[in-house]
């Protein structure tokens, strides 16, 4: 019968080195590292042989290139977003995808306070006057943050931890998220966005990318704000209408905007950035860097790689962002633990524990899990297995895979 395989994990665009170990604490996997994304050829070789691979938000991951990636187990974004990944057809293919949704938290939060202290003290009009040889010591247009209105859009994590730094610098924060929350400090919630947009003097974005809130912010919802506010866009590049903001910037109806994200990002440093917003007054851009904090990429470095190593070692999909999530926990020693993703059909499990009964199995502990079309069933098996049991389980009607760990 199949023993325990031997992990082995591509590592791309310099995923922190603190996620070897990581990767490494339920049980050994080799590891290599390639520095940034490879191309496409490159990357179809190196993932041939790999159980997991582990990426950030370059590398795009689509069915083609799962076909040519028969060992894979598992996909890792290093990151907080997961939109460079079919999701789709990684579950089709059985490959739980994971990521870091909390790790960054609050590099993004110190991010968008500081950009709101720099735009309400109008620094990159004085930066950009310094570079021109002029002069502009003035206090005109230069606001303490204390008592002014702040407004967060989605009062996810970043939300939240922002509006208790917020709130800490004397801010009144208000927030509006289509889900009720509960208010940190004195923060308000607010019953509408329109209601939001009118009533603050900075409003910031963080919600994630979804077909709702697609330009979520354009013509009309600018033309709401306060005459002389400021828009703070570090979540999501589609989430604002860039020419409308630039117009805004313009005309004086917006005092200031930072923004971090972008519609059209380029794909390396080598690639030109281009932007409407390039030639506005007292804005800060800056290059998707939200999250880029040695602490940041360490914590998510860390959760990823945590994540991948009790999948492999132990079938846990907890925080899977496209899988039945099973916590089956460490496996007893002298015991075999079926791992079997499968179609949600009638009679999976059943027809699983006949072939573990046949085989002379008995079953000590199982668990079951389904999501639209796609079970997770994990059972853990004591007494010797026939050497023909993984293709027994693989031959089951509706199995996608089947992966064998020995405890």
């Amino acid at each position: 019968m199949a023993q325990t395989p031997e992990y082995t994990a591509l590592f791309l665009e310099n995923v922190h080195p603190d996620a070897d170990a990581a990767l490494q604490s339920a049980g050994p996997v080799t590891v290599k590292r390639l520095p940034g994304s490879p191309d496409r050829a490159q990357l179809e070789s190196e993932i041939r042989t790999a159980s997991v691979l582990g990426i950030r938000s370059r590398t795009h991951v689509d069915a083609a290139l799962l076909d040519a990636a028969k060992d894979l187990q598992a996909v890792g974004c290093f990151c907080i977003g997961t939109n460079q990944v079919d999701l789709t057809a990684a579950a089709e293919r059985g490959v739980p995808v994971f990521n870091a949704p909390f790790a960054n938290t609050r590099s993004v939060a110190e991010l968008t306070m500081a950009s709101i202290i720099m735009l309400m003290r109008r620094i990159p009009e004085k930066m950009f006057a310094i570079d021109r040889g002029e002069w502009l010591k003035t206090a005109d247009g230069a606001n303490e943050v204390r008592k002014k209105k702040l407004g967060i859009i989605g009062y996810g994590n970043i939300g939240a931890q922002l509006s208790v730094i917020a709130s800490a610098l004397g801010m009144h924060v208000y927030f509006y998220d289509i889900a009720p929350k509960l208010a940190h400090g004195n923060a308000r919630p607010m019953e509408s966005l329109g209601e939001l947009l009118s009533e603050c003097d900075v409003v910031t974005l963080h919600v994630p990318s979804t077909a709702r809130t697609k330009n979520m912010i354009g013509k009309d919802e600018i033309a709401q704000m306060k005459h002389g506010a400021f828009l703070i866009n570090q979540a999501r590049g589609d989430l604002v209408d860039v020419d409308a903001l630039a117009d805004a910037l313009k005309t004086g109806h917006l005092a200031g905007a930072a923004v971090d994200v972008f519609p059209v990002e380029p794909k390396s440093k080598d690639e030109r950035f281009e932007s409407p917003l390039t030639s506005c007054p007292n804005v800060i851009l800056t290059p998707h860097i939200g999250g880029s904090t040695l602490e940041a990429q360490q914590a998510i470095g860390l959760d990823a790689a945590g994540k991948l190593s009790r999948y492999l070692h132990e079938g846990s999909t907890t925080f899977a962002v496209n899988f039945p999530e099973v916590e089956p926990g460490p496996i007893q020693p002298g015991r075999t633990r079926i791992l079997a993703p499968h179609r949600n059909r009638p009679g999976f499990l059943r027809r699983l524990n006949d072939a573990a009964e046949q085989a002379g199995a008995n079953v000590a502990a199982q668990f079951l899990q389904t999501d639209g079309d796609l079970g997770y069933a994990v059972a853990d098996l004591e007494g010797e297995l026939p050497a023909d049991f993984f293709d027994r389980v693989r031959a089951i009607d509706g199995s996608i895979r089947v992966r064998l760990i020995k405890g």
